[in-house]
């Protein structure tokens, strides 16, 4: 699923229907794993906010913001909640398990 403001604010819902019909997902958005999906797979938010601090450092220092390069996220993380995936009789490669940024269990 994409990351969208009313999937976000709605996640809960999302998760329970899901579940419920025991449906494996991947999001976008680390809250949706930790809320209870299987994958979460997107840019790291907080690293994007971090980075755009700095650019408005250099607009407050006197830089153009039309002088500024455009950047793309450059920070991802891959979640992977082992107790979803275990409820929905999932068995998750211990390959992917090793790349993940962080396993709920």
């Amino acid at each position: 699923m994409l990351n969208d403001s009313m999937f976000f604010s709605e996640r809960r819902r999302l998760l329970t229907l899901a579940a419920a019909t025991r449906l494996p997902s991947i999001w976008t958005a680390r809250e949706f794993a930790e809320d209870g999906g299987v994958v979460s797979y997107g840019v790291n938010e907080a690293d994007n906010f971090r980075r755009a601090a700095t650019y408005v450092v250099k607009v407050l220092k006197g830089a153009k913001p039309n002088d500024l390069p455009v950047e793309l996220p450059i920070k991802f993380e891959l979640m992977v909640n082992v107790k979803t995936a275990k409820a929905l009789g999932l068995t998750v490669p211990p390959s992917l398990l090793a790349r993940a940024d962080e396993v709920i269990e």
